[in-house]
């Protein structure tokens, strides 16, 4: 079924456009993938970019939206991204990247098509452990920028993905959640009595 990506806000998508046609913007962006491009580059499948900020003890996760980011596709593929962020005045755009993210994102989209149930796609960043997921939402219809990983939705976790976390594998979030959280969750060491 196809994924069903949500529009991003008007004013982030405005941003990037004016970024993509501003010379300094594209220069200034040390991206030599989007300075080398062919021909136009546009910004397409936005995706709302959540952080897990922390994980409770009952399995609860804190995230918040941070921001929108847009691969920029040139020809057939993917470039670079370019991520907006939100501030005091609205969304305004924040920086041009490449990387291995952007084509693991365009790899864990393409094989997210391929999954019978429609999801809505969105990306959740897990700072505690350097890794980036692919995550797809099973209410197609919620807005895109608010809620949780419910525990059926899936992770994808992207390439480079940290040690012992395999990438591009599907994982239910109640599946995945407790492997995370016992990895980001500090060790206490243990005293002896004295």
């Amino acid at each position: 079924m196809p994924l069903r990506v949500p529009p991003a806000p008007a004013p982030a998508l405005r941003s990037v456009l004016t970024a993509l046609s501003s010379p300094t913007a594209v220069r200034e962006a040390r991206t030599p993938s989007l300075l080398g491009a062919q021909g136009p580059a546009t910004p397409e499948l936005p995706l709302p970019v959540y952080v897990l900020d922390r994980i409770t003890a009952e399995g609860v996760t804190a995230t918040r939206l941070t921001g929108w980011r847009f691969l920029i596709r040139c020809g057939d593929r993917a470039v670079a991204a370019a991520e907006t962020m939100l501030t005091p005045d609205g969304w305004a755009f924040s920086h041009f990247f490449e990387g291995p993210y952007v084509a693991s994102t365009e790899r864990a989209l393409r094989q997210a098509e391929s999954i019978p149930q429609a999801y809505q796609p969105r990306l959740l960043s897990v700072p505690g452990l350097y890794m980036l997921t692919l995550w797809l939402h099973g209410d197609c219809a919620a807005d895109a920028a608010a809620g949780h990983p419910a525990a059926t939705d899936l992770l994808v976790p992207l390439a480079p993905a940290p040690p012992g976390i395999a990438a591009h594998r599907p994982h239910r979030v109640a599946e995945l959640l407790p492997v995370l959280t016992h990895r980001v969750t500090p060790t206490r060491l243990l005293r002896s009595p004295a």
